[in-house]
């Protein structure tokens, strides 16, 4: 008898020390360390500021710290390269810009990583341009714009904030929804593009919100349109440009949050939760707004859907324009 008893005991504490060791217990007490988080840019940008706003809420929620690493270079393939190689345990994660999941493919031969080692856990931010013109053009709409470049073909220039970055796709897929040449002069950033149209010498660019909102509001600049399929909080008197003539015009530089391919399910939904909860905040998303970018928070399913499709539409783009790497 005290044998048959010794044994069940034993087989039952067997069961419960294989239920703690099994895959399905141990995530169920994720996250038991701190999370790094690999951030593609430079301190000090968008997407770095963006997800120092959300660290505070998200470590309240996940009751574990947050580790913020810089790898900037190549675009952002650094960092996603960094990302796809590491452990699957969700304890390695990236903030994935739109360029090097859906523009850098199609104009490298060669990626330090594919899409399919990665997995999506939510889009974090947009970021909207605007089409702005010099105060002494005569054209005030898209359609004012349009005709005006057909009146003089090849005679009219986009600024843009580089060659390969989203304002130069968004430049790119303007002109060519709109039938129009016009030629594409690239800067080194945003800022002098702005002085640039603002002085006249390239009659239109397109540019990011901090770099224009103050000049359109002062009337110094005229905005044509915004990028965004939706019109700007930051700017709600400025149409969109799908709304403008250009139906189902879309085009925004956005970031979101990314694990290596075979992150458990269960991982990436807390995390899912943990993030999109943050963003939903008042405060943060006020923030975030500061910086031109609107929250998006998303499923996994509906980022990794937008991937692809935003992979389609700018690989299609690309080809079509003969758009080249820098």
């Amino acid at each position: 008898m005290f044998h048959v008893a010794r044994r069940r005991i034993l087989a039952a504490l067997t069961a419960a020390a294989f239920a703690l060791l099994s895959p399905a217990a141990a995530r169920a007490a994720y996250p038991e360390q701190l999370i790094k988080i690999i951030v593609t840019f430079p301190p000090g940008g968008s997407a770095d500021t963006v997800i120092r706003a959300l660290e505070p809420l998200v470590t309240a929620e996940l009751k574990q710290g947050l580790v913020i690493e810089n790898r900037a270079g190549a675009g952002g393939n650094i960092g996603m390269a960094a990302v796809a190689q590491a452990k699957p345990d969700g304890y390695t994660l990236g903030v994935a810009p739109a360029g090097a999941l859906t523009v850098n493919p199609h104009l490298n031969a060669s990626m330090p990583f594919a899409l399919k080692d990665l997995a999506p856990i939510t889009l974090l931010a947009e970021i909207p341009f605007v089409l702005v013109a010099s105060a002494n053009i005569p054209a005030r709409t898209p359609a004012e714009t349009i005709a005006l470049a057909k009146a003089k073909p090849g005679g009219l220039s986009i600024g843009h904030g580089g060659n390969s970055t989203a304002m130069h796709l968004t430049a790119a897929l303007f002109t060519q929804r709109s039938g129009i040449a016009m030629e594409l002069v690239p800067y080194r950033g945003t800022a002098p593009a702005a002085v640039d149209v603002l002085a006249g010498h390239v009659p239109f660019a397109v540019l990011d919100i901090p770099a224009s909102r103050q000049l359109i509001l002062e009337g110094k600049l005229n905005a044509i349109g915004v990028s965004s399929a939706r019109r700007l909080a930051s700017l709600p008197d400025v149409p969109t440009l799908a709304e403008s003539g250009l139906a189902g015009f879309e085009s925004v530089g956005w970031f979101g949050l990314v694990a290596p391919a075979g992150t458990p399910a269960d991982v990436i939904a807390r995390l899912n939760e943990a993030f999109a909860k943050a963003l939903k905040d008042a405060a943060v998303a006020e923030k975030i707004r500061t910086l031109g970018a609107e929250p998006a928070p998303t499923s996994p399913e509906q980022f990794g859907r937008f991937i692809q499709d935003e992979s389609a539409k700018w690989g299609k783009l690309i080809s079509e324009a003969g758009i080249k790497a820098n």
